[in-house]
């Protein structure tokens, strides 16, 4: 790969169910994935976009939003159909915090994944 790229990683318990969630939810790809049961860590991807997830741990100071009580951040998904993706992701079990319209430029949505993520999934007008 050449360019610049992030992929973050996100710290969750039941890791293999988080896999599971975001393969329903994103129809992301798992590129990689290593360890057993949920101690695990994976590599997924959504169209060009990357990111990990992996296993809490306390030991380690990677602590879920589960763990701390609440959420350290939100992740924008850019996609061709935020409607779908976002009806997807509630069909899976996340929870919508804002229903998609139209804002500041952008088709978005809000919910949070049943391992306590924030995310917004978004196109630009």
């Amino acid at each position: 790969m050449t360019g610049t790229s992030i992929e973050p990683e996100l710290w969750v318990e039941r890791a293999s169910a988080a896999v599971a969630f975001y393969e329903a939810a994103f129809g992301a790809t798992t590129l990689l994935r290593v360890g057993d049961g949920d101690d695990i860590v994976a590599r997924l991807e959504v169209g060009d976009a990357r990111f990990w997830v992996g296993a809490a741990s306390a030991e380690l100071h990677r602590l879920s939003p589960e763990t701390v009580g609440g959420r350290t951040s939100r992740t924008l998904l850019v996609v061709d159909d935020p409607d779908a993706v976002v009806a997807r992701a509630v069909a899976a079990g996340a929870t919508e915090t804002a229903p998609v319209a139209d804002e500041h430029g952008w088709r978005l949505g809000r919910f949070i994944d049943p391992f306590g993520h924030e995310w917004e999934i978004g196109t630009p007008l």
